[in-house]
């Protein structure tokens, strides 16, 4: 059951970005969902509202955009009860530090490997 959701939950917040863009006749770029979506993610994790997504759909909602706002903004929460004033800004970045350089690390990697076309 938990893969469904999980498909279920990441589908619906995909369909809302494909949407956005076909309703808008492509007025709305991946740049403005990106934005968006991690924007979103941030302000909806603040409010607690996106970690009861998170635990019903796992993956589902983690790995989508808005997923990341709410691991940025998790982190800088912590980040604060931590350390202050200065949590706010290294809180998020300490949470998605591995996220982030997983995606730089096989990025250079399968740039190694297969000949980017350019």
């Amino acid at each position: 059951m938990s893969f469904l959701m999980a498909f279920v939950v990441g589908g619906l917040i995909c369909v809302v970005g494909q949407l956005l863009m076909d309703l808008t006749n492509y007025k709305v770029t991946p740049a403005h969902i990106l934005v968006g979506f991690v924007t979103g993610g941030a302000i909806l994790s603040a409010l607690g509202l996106y970690q009861p997504l998170v635990e019903l759909a796992g993956a589902g909602a983690l790995v989508p955009l808005t997923g990341f706002g709410h691991i940025l903004a998790q982190g800088a929460i912590r980040g604060v009860e931590k350390d202050g004033l200065f949590g706010v800004f290294a809180g998020g970045l300490e949470a998605a530090a591995a996220g982030i350089t997983a995606a730089v690390v096989f990025g250079y990697f399968f740039a190694i490997v297969f000949k980017p076309k350019g």
